[in-house]
């Protein structure tokens, strides 16, 4: 797979992109609650990045996906499709994906919300999920594996009776979408890529309640868990360095400080 290793533009240019996806979060973040319908919310979304960040929402087009954002709802493990029939109620988790492009590089990235109060189990499979991805993250540096971040996520979310979403990954990305290598969220230690200093990629652990396995419903996009218990993603767009990671979609509220940058 490429590496950025020796092209501080592009770097810049991934800075950028991913900043800009997490800032569509942050603006979300006040719209996301009981009465708005997801249709609405991939509007605001669509119309931000385009208008206030004059950049290019990845997914309009992609691959025939017609919406700005993925917006997955309880059961739903990703690629929900915005809905004007589908309203936000009380206890409902949601996860919101979003790619921005900026001068041909991409931004990806996607964060939870519990709507009003929310189940115990609901908050604790959100709070495990974004623990696994930080797992993930942490391990992540110059010669690590892949393995490594795939053990990581499992050593968090298994203890806790939740389950690894097998069928979807991470990916590649810098001025290409979805990129090589596939980023699993489950492995062994010192398996699979060595990963080296400037390669960029996404880490997005999709934890299920129930049994790790997925079914695609018949609009061909929307992913739910086979036994329909809910499912709760994060995902973040890194880059390797020499001693750990450095985090281009991480928003004010984070304190990534476990990081070794």
């Amino acid at each position: 797979m490429k590496t950025l290793a020796n092209n501080p533009e592009a770097i810049e240019k991934m800075r950028i992109a991913g900043k800009l996806a997490a800032d569509v979060l942050v603006m979300l973040d006040e719209h996301v609650k009981e009465g708005i319908s997801t249709l609405a919310l991939d509007k605001l979304a669509h119309d931000y990045i385009i208008d206030v960040q004059q950049a290019i929402p990845a997914n309009v087009g992609y691959h025939g996906f017609q919406h700005t954002l993925c917006t997955s709802i309880n059961h739903v493990v990703c690629h929900g499709i915005p809905d004007a029939n589908r309203i936000l109620k009380d206890g409902d988790i949601i996860n919101i994906d979003v790619t921005v492009i900026k001068d041909g590089y991409y931004g990806d990235t996607s964060k939870m919300w519990v709507v009003g109060e929310g189940s115990i189990m609901a908050k604790r499979l959100c709070d495990v999920a974004q623990k696994a991805l930080y797992a993930g993250m942490k391990a992540v540096r110059n010669g690590a594996y892949l393995g490594d971040i795939g053990a990581a996520i499992q050593a968090v979310a298994e203890p806790e009776r939740f389950s690894v979403v097998r069928e979807y990954c991470g990916h590649g990305i810098s001025n290409v979408y979805h990129d090589e290598p596939q980023v699993l969220h489950y492995g062994k230690k010192n398996t699979g890529l060595q990963l080296k200093t400037g390669m960029t990629f996404t880490i997005e652990p999709m934890i299920n309640q129930g049994v790790w396995q997925t079914k695609v419903m018949p609009d061909q996009w929307t992913v739910i868990t086979k036994d329909r218990k809910l499912s709760a993603q994060w995902e973040h767009t890194l880059m390797v360095t020499d001693n750990g990671c450095e985090v281009f979609t991480k928003r004010p509220e984070e304190d990534l400080s476990f990081l070794t940058v």
